[in-house]
């Protein structure tokens, strides 16, 4: 069977599966997706060792809280909200939407979420009554599959449709580009090589863009607080996440107390610059990221760079720079337990730095920003175009939505026409709908004469 071929059978199974699922009420829906997630949840060791040992990238005990926590957070936002039929009525503007499902979804999967990314997608798209196709990364198709096995399980026991998630096992560029091609809608989390692929399949698509989290921190907060945090998040998961605290932004007359705040929980800190070289030299190379870098610790990080005298209980490492944006290649994103620190004497420096490595790279995705003055926190928004402020929140868990924060819980994070993608927000279930609208006349409407319109 050739590769034509193949996308045709899994689509021919999809879209049975699809019409029949779409003809059942929202409660049984629901309990569909309710299911999904909890089988993720409930087998989150198992999925999270397999996701270690074949990717090489991460922690074992991050990829367990992922599971864990995206699964129970993104079913406790999407309960009890409506996404089929009657979604909503307009009485004053005499409007009633109607949800419908847009069919096949095409996902298109990470190497750094295998686990979640299929999940959140799987559980999107089936609260909207779609059916989807997953091709994952090649190097997580076991465990891609395993937790498609696991989501299907769930559904089994509850007599839903076969075939409304499927998985391709043995995933190339070639049925890569045929899935997007084929399907109604294609979800991309991937590189933005992949992105642009997906954008000219000739179908909708939802596509990320480049992750480089800025941390600005003021001089009026806890900078143990802040050591904590930002450590917390530039380590989880060894750093993979797109979402990880990045390059560490702080006042000059500050930095003592930043770096004794970092050191007290666990950073190691390079503040000579022929060190510094060594780590720059080692995992970007002329420039450019080196491939044995993503997801290692701290201690195969020192081995590869030749750091010497890193102590075994080292959590990260803190680099001093040499300048910003260009002129440091340690501003760039960094898929590693490394953070760049940049020194500032005024908020409006500090805003400008963030801006100039975003520049560079990962424009639109998002900042994190460590302040008690609010006009410091909403100058932010009027120099730096991101989709996502965090304010006094670790960004590697917040960013993507967590319990206590208003963001939608999503492993797709749409960075806006900055970083060249369709949506400025995190990817929702509400994307994965087509709505449309019975429109009444509305009787006793107000209708204003042309004057007071023109006046």
């Amino acid at each position: 069977m050739d590769v034509q071929e193949y996308l045709d059978a899994m689509l021919k199974a999809a879209r049975a599966a699809q019409r029949e699922f779409a003809r059942l009420p929202q409660h049984q829906v629901d309990q569909a997706v309710k299911a999904i997630g909890k089988a993720v949840y409930d087998n989150a060791e198992e999925l999270a060792r397999m996701a270690v040992d074949e990717t090489g990238m991460g922690r074992y005990d991050s990829k367990i809280a992922k599971c864990r926590n995206k699964s129970k957070s993104v079913w406790w936002r999407m309960r009890d909200q409506k996404s089929r039929g009657i979604i909503e009525r307009d009485e004053a503007a005499g409007i009633v939407k109607v949800a419908k499902p847009i069919g096949v979804i095409g996902c298109v999967t990470a190497t750094t979420n295998p686990v979640i990314n299929p999940m959140h997608n799987a559980m999107c798209s089936l609260k909207c009554g779609n059916a989807v196709i997953i091709c994952p990364h090649p190097r997580a198709k076991g465990v891609g599959i395993r937790t498609v096995e696991r989501m299907n399980e769930a559904l089994d026991r509850l007599g839903m449709p076969k075939n409304l998630i499927q998985i391709i096992p043995e995933p190339t560029m070639e049925l890569s580009a045929g899935l997007m091609r084929a399907v109604d809608l294609c979800i991309c989390t991937g590189g933005p090589t992949l992105v642009k692929v997906t954008y000219s399949s000739g179908k909708p698509a939802y596509g990320v863009g480049q992750g480089n989290v800025q941390v600005l921190v003021d001089r009026d907060v806890d900078y143990h607080e802040v050591a904590k945090m930002a450590i917390a998040g530039r380590t989880f998961d060894n750093g993979v996440l797109c979402t990880c605290e990045q390059n560490l932004i702080c006042p000059r007359d500050k930095a003592g107390e930043m770096l004794a705040a970092l050191r007290a929980n666990g950073a190691y800190c390079i503040e000579d610059q022929k060190e510094a070289d060594r780590l720059r030299n080692s995992a970007f190379p002329g420039g450019v990221l080196n491939k044995e870098w993503p997801g290692a610790d701290v201690q195969k990080m020192a081995e590869l760079a030749g750091l010497k005298g890193v102590p075994a209980s080292a959590r990260v490492i803190v680099s001093c720079t040499r300048g910003y944006a260009e002129e440091e290649v340690l501003a760039k994103e960094k898929l590693f337990p490394v953070l760049a620190l940049f020194l500032y004497d005024t908020w409006e420096e500090c805003m400008e730095i963030a801006r100039a490595n975003l520049t560079m790279e990962g424009m639109g995705h998002s900042v994190v920003i460590h302040s008690n003055t609010t006009a410091h926190i909403e100058a932010v928004p009027e120099v730096i175009d991101v989709s996502r402020y965090a304010v006094n929140q670790v960004g590697g868990t917040a960013l993507g939505g967590a319990m206590d924060n208003g963001l939608n819980p999503t492993t797709t994070l749409g960075c806006g026409t900055w970083g060249n993608n369709i949506i400025s927000e995190n990817l929702w279930y509400t994307h994965l709908m087509n709505v449309s609208r019975i429109s009444y006349r509305v009787p006793d409407m107000y209708i204003p004469s042309d004057e007071e319109i023109w006046a």
